[in-house]
């Protein structure tokens, strides 16, 4: 292992040498402990400690990072990625499939179902798309955009292993799906929509409890009928999601969804391929070409289509906005973690895995630990 000033002790324990860790919501001086894997002590004296640990971020929407397109990959690509996502701070995450064919989709969940164990945790496919909206398609391809079909998901969910899917609540047949993905496991999760506050408040009342890119590819917020985003932002049972990497959303509107669900509010980086490895120039998300300048990603006609962000520069960029680092640390781990409803991920404390990342004082990444091995 090679975080800086790790001490092991004749009880195979670890020690990892910070000066102090992100323990539920809190920050605690002194070290983590660690043993077979998992966190056994923390707060413990450590006078020559240096850093802060803090959970392993969880990533709920990564299109392709470190050069890998997840709509093109092979299986052993799935490995590199991970390696990539760990220097960013990442230890678990979903891979992210937008809008496609069946067949595409298809070979990409079985792709997914053949990549190798890696230590950096896959936590299923998210499926943005294809039961979105052709009026919010964002970069979606339009023509491959639809209603919801039953027969088409449950095709999708035995080709691969389907976590998590964003879909358009307006849409024909919605909440029936919303039922059938529930009952099968999958998290629901609104985007990539026209609806109205009304079919909105439908959704949520179904069972849906959150918003991919709030803000983004959705009905804009009026006085007398504010969307998604506005029902989302009233709701303390909604947790909501945003890309905070200084294109997709205004410094205000950033602020506006912290202040309003603080506490509820995930960040994810809805990254492509050139994250991690970010270098200007052309790219795709699957078929779809894009160009990467300035670190936005844009199609030729100026629509945003996910970004280069790391987890890491998102959680530096809440603290910037005034969030506390521990929150926005928890809008990285135990957010995330809770839209899943894995209380494994996202936190520290004794008997959780030891799933860290060590911070530097300039909150830089300096060490990743998936089940504490570093990745």
């Amino acid at each position: 292992m090679a975080v800086r000033n790790a001490d092991v002790h004749r009880d195979h324990s670890v020690r990892l040498g910070v000066a102090a860790a992100i323990v539920d919501g809190r920050m605690v001086p002194g070290d983590v402990v660690l043993d077979e894997g998992h966190v056994t002590a923390v707060g413990i004296a450590s006078p020559s400690g240096r850093g802060i640990a803090v959970p392993g971020f969880v990533d709920l929407q990564v299109n392709g990072f470190g050069r890998t397109d997840f709509l093109t990959a092979e299986p052993d690509d799935y490995a590199v990625t991970g390696e990539a996502l760990a220097r960013t701070g990442v230890t678990a995450y979903q891979p992210t499939f937008i809008t496609s064919s069946e067949d595409t989709l298809v070979e990409a969940l079985a792709v997914l179902a053949a990549a190798p164990d890696f230590r950096v945790r896959m936590l299923g496919a998210h499926l943005e798309g294809p039961f979105i909206s052709t009026i919010k398609p964002g970069t979606h391809p339009v023509h491959l955009c639809r209603d919801p079909d039953l027969d088409l998901m449950k095709r999708l969910l035995s080709a691969g292993p389907v976590a998590y899917m964003t879909l358009a609540p307006e849409l024909a047949g919605a909440l029936q799906l919303v039922e059938m993905l529930r009952s099968k496991g999958v998290v629901v999760s609104l985007g990539h929509s026209n609806a109205t506050a009304e079919e909105a408040e439908r959704a949520f009342d179904s069972g849906v409890k959150t918003v991919t890119h709030l803000f983004n590819a959705m009905r804009g917020f009026s006085p007398r009928d504010p969307g998604i985003a506005g029902v989302a932002l009233s709701r303390s049972d909604v947790n909501v999601q945003i890309i905070l990497d200084g294109h997709h959303l205004a410094r205000q509107t950033a602020l506006l969804a912290w202040r309003a669900a603080a506490g509820r509010l995930a960040l994810v980086t809805d990254a492509i391929a050139p994250a991690g490895a970010a270098t200007d120039g052309a790219a795709r998300i699957g078929g779809i070409e894009v160009e990467v300048r300035d670190g936005a990603v844009r199609r030729s006609d100026g629509t945003l289509a996910g970004s280069v962000l790391t987890m890491i520069d998102a959680v530096r960029n809440l603290h910037a906005l005034g969030a506390p680092l521990a929150d926005a640390v928890g809008a990285a781990t135990t957010v995330p973690a809770a839209i899943l409803g894995r209380s494994d991920l996202g936190r520290i404390g004794p008997g959780s895995p030891a799933d860290i990342a060590v911070l530097d004082d300039n909150l830089s990444v300096v060490s990743t630990l998936v089940g504490g091995v570093e990745a």
